[in-house]
């Protein structure tokens, strides 16, 4: 049976370059705000309320793809907005034309996750969920080294020149939303059969949901209240004394890391087990934040940073497949965006929560006690029946 479908290959080239559109523009993301006379503060501001929109999007949005039983609507428009977003950052400069061109980049990352994922169980088997989320995960992924470093590229032989990297960072948007129309939606759910879908409708699925399901997600989301934004990572390199370029190709190397490990990683993970793979790659977070807790070296960094690739590749497409696995199937993009939506406001208070343990006790303290509460939640996870649905 052929694994990687037509539609997976569509779906992991549409994402590839929607995240060479948006990582292009990540490094240079708050030197722009800081050029257009952005605070501190309220680029602080900005992206709180950019992830809210995004993170509550999602559980809406997942539950409104499976009671229409419609996906591709949700995929194209959500993919659309996001690189619309793209030049409206550059063409006014206005505060509130930046927070609704911001809210709008993550409002299309709502709208599309449920729906693209379910898209991706539906073309899967249990057998091999960790394969194809893996590879998925590995594309996408690509696109965060392809964008960083062409902007690096641009910016070198054009210093300064943001505004036509928001420009040039719509291309790619385009090509992503052109492949989505080689993808076709499978058994919509006949307009006088679907039910209507408030915005709260998603967190019922909490309630009403599999026992499996909320023990998963239960122990997901425990790890998201300790895992905080990357960007504590680069400053702890950054407050060694390196430069920003070096932040920079750690970065890179660290996505490069990640893209090339997650689908072989995803082949391993159907062997011997999705909960398997996911521990494995929390104990390996586990080590690279006692290991930024103890050291200061940077060739040490760039050894840290691919130890956390490898970490990343093992639990971020893992964590999907093996949710698609408890559920099911005519709810995954509920059970999805649910867990996605949950997951997003607890990174937010993840990283405000690091942020006070940084500032009162330093940064060392802050790397290992996210270094023991996820070796408390290995523990949780090790304790759990690996049911499949």
């Amino acid at each position: 049976m052929k694994i990687i479908t037509r539609t997976i290959w569509v779906l992991s080239f549409v994402s590839l370059f929607t995240d060479v559109a948006s990582e292009m523009l990540y490094p240079i993301m708050p030197i722009y705000l800081k050029s257009i006379n952005f605070s501190i503060v309220l680029i602080g501001i900005l992206e709180g309320v950019a992830e809210a929109v995004a993170g509550l999007s999602k559980g809406y949005f997942g539950k409104l793809s499976d009671n229409t039983g419609r996906r591709l609507p949700f995929v194209r428009w959500g993919y659309l907005l996001s690189a619309l977003s793209k030049p409206m950052m550059a063409l006014f400069t206005f505060p509130a034309w930046i927070f609704g061109a911001r809210t709008i980049d993550r409002l299309g990352k709502g709208l599309r996750t449920g729906a693209r994922d379910a898209m991706l169980s539906d073309e899967s088997t249990p057998a091999t969920k960790g394969q194809v989320f893996g590879f998925h995960r590995s594309m996408d992924t690509f696109g965060a080294v392809v964008g960083p470093l062409s902007a690096l590229v641009f910016l070198y032989f054009y210093p300064g020149q943001y505004k036509t990297l928001f420009y040039i960072a719509f291309v790619p948007g385009i090509v992503a939303i052109t492949l989505t129309f080689l993808l076709k939606d499978k058994n919509p759910t006949p307009k006088e059969n679907i039910v209507t879908t408030r915005f709260t409708d998603f967190l019922k699925y909490w309630q009403n949901g599999p026992t499996a399901y909320k023990k998963l997600v239960a122990g997901l989301l425990l790890f998201t209240l300790f895992n905080s934004s990357d960007v504590f990572l680069l400053l702890k390199i950054k407050e060694a004394g390196n430069s920003d370029l070096v932040c920079i190709l750690i970065y890179v190397s660290y996505n490069l890391v990640y893209a090339l490990a997650s689908y072989p990683i995803g082949i391993i993970a159907d062997k011997v087990g999705l909960k398997k793979m996911f521990i494995i790659g929390l104990l390996l977070f586990t080590g690279v934040y006692l290991g930024m807790a103890l050291t200061s070296n940077l060739y040490v960094f760039f050894g840290i940073f691919a130890v956390y690739g490898m970490y990343a590749a093992a639990t971020e497409g893992i964590a999907k497949a093996w949710i698609s696995n408890v559920t099911d199937k005519k709810d995954t993009a509920t059970a999805i965006g649910t867990y996605s939506s949950f997951q997003s406001i607890g990174t937010m208070v993840a990283s405000s929560l690091a942020g006070f343990i940084w500032f009162k006790f330093g940064a060392s303290v802050t790397f290992i006690a996210t270094a023991i509460v996820t070796g408390l939640v290995v523990v949780y996870f090790m304790g759990m029946k690996a049911e499949r649905k």
